[in-house]
């Protein structure tokens, strides 16, 4: 079953309104000086429960080639996240242009940050009170402050994440399928005087084996002749094939249930053989799991000769840690083994001796 995703949304709440100072009679509010209270003010307005201000110096603040324009935010100990954007009318269409964009940022009522912007010079007077501006006209500027106050995020609840379920692989059943059907068969094998019949590209595909055995320059046979297979019994052959065409061990059989450790070992020789190293594992791992006093020698034997590495380390453990070491001795596959192959039993004993004295 697929891991649970989920997801949750965040998305900025804001609130945002826009107020329009008329400054009526331009002309006649300059020579009030360049000072921090030579000012006008707005009316207050109210944008997201909060009271804002503009303010307006004709003739600027610390200097005067320039007019000073700022947001102010008027409400007592507050802090909150906001933008503005300051804009001069033109008086001939009515349309708007941004001369100051601020944030979003943090504005304190308790220090320099409650205004906006943070400079003083807005707008060169020239470009206003000059030949040609169209920001005055009839004595009349007027001045837009577009407020946006963000307030706390809005969190969706969660929600199941869209997914599309894909059902598990169906090919190895698909592929399982040819040989149930016995449909299209094109080769023939004959184990042990019965006859056997597969798909070639099957075969090849799973097996390097077989496939130079089929469609290699030495192919044993061509469409229409027999193959046979010496030294090996029907029923491996046929759990051989199983496994080729279903990546998996035969349901009518218990090798998976470790009782028939003939047939694993028969079938890890007939892996080997083919080069089916995956059923060669599989195979070490039944005959891994099974392992006990009475098969542990003719296990390491099977394992040395078939280049299983990973069965024959675990061989050689159970005998270094097996506390009936006098059963596995008096077993007929220790005795072979002694006679087959000395020097594994030299490395269990060695091992077993280490095992000892640490």
């Amino acid at each position: 079953m697929g891991a649970c995703k989920t997801a949750s949304t965040c998305s900025p709440d804001e609130a945002q309104g826009t107020h329009v100072f008329n400054i009526l009679g331009y002309s006649k509010h300059r020579g009030m000086g360049s000072k921090h209270d030579c000012y006008i003010r707005s009316k207050s307005f109210t944008v997201g429960g909060l009271d804002w201000a503009i303010r307006f110096y004709p003739d600027g603040l610390e200097t005067q080639d320039h007019i000073s324009v700022y947001l102010e935010l008027l409400s007592k100990r507050t802090k909150v996240r906001a933008s503005c954007d300051l804009r001069l009318v033109d008086q001939c269409t009515g349309l708007s242009s941004s001369v100051h964009k601020t944030g979003p940022r943090l504005f304190s009522f308790d220090d320099s940050t409650r205004f906006a912007p943070q400079f003083s010079e807005l707008k060169k007077r020239s470009e206003i009170e000059g030949e040609g501006s169209v920001y005055l006209r009839d004595d009349r500027l007027t001045i837009e402050c577009m407020v946006t106050v963000m307030e706390k995020p809005h969190v969706a609840d969660t929600k199941p994440f869209p997914k599309i379920d894909v059902p598990p692989s169906d090919m190895t059943a698909d592929v399982g399928r040819l040989l149930e059907e016995k449909e299209g068969f094109d080769v023939t094998f004959i184990v042990g005087g019965e006859t056997i019949e597969a798909h070639r590209f099957v075969l090849a595909m799973r097996s390097p084996v077989l496939k130079a055995e089929l469609y290699g320059p030495m192919r044993e046979a061509r469409p229409g002749q027999y193959i046979t297979i010496e030294d090996m019994q029907p029923a491996v052959f046929k759990a051989l094939l199983h496994f080729i065409y279903t990546d998996s061990l035969p349901r009518d059989t218990d090798l998976e249930g470790h009782k028939d450790t003939d047939m694993v070992q028969l079938l890890l020789v007939a892996a080997d053989k083919y080069a089916l190293e995956r059923l060669k594992l599989v195979c070490q791992s039944i005959l891994c799991e099974g392992l006990n006093v009475d098969t542990v020698a003719m296990t390491l034997a099977l394992a040395d000769q078939h280049n299983c590495h990973k069965l024959k380390d675990a061989c050689l453990e159970f005998m270094e840690i097996s506390d009936d070491m006098d059963a596995v001795v008096a077993t007929q596959g220790f005795k072979d083994l002694k006679a087959t192959c000395p020097s594994l039993i030299v490395d269990a004993l060695e091992k077993r001796r280490k095992f000892r004295k640490a």
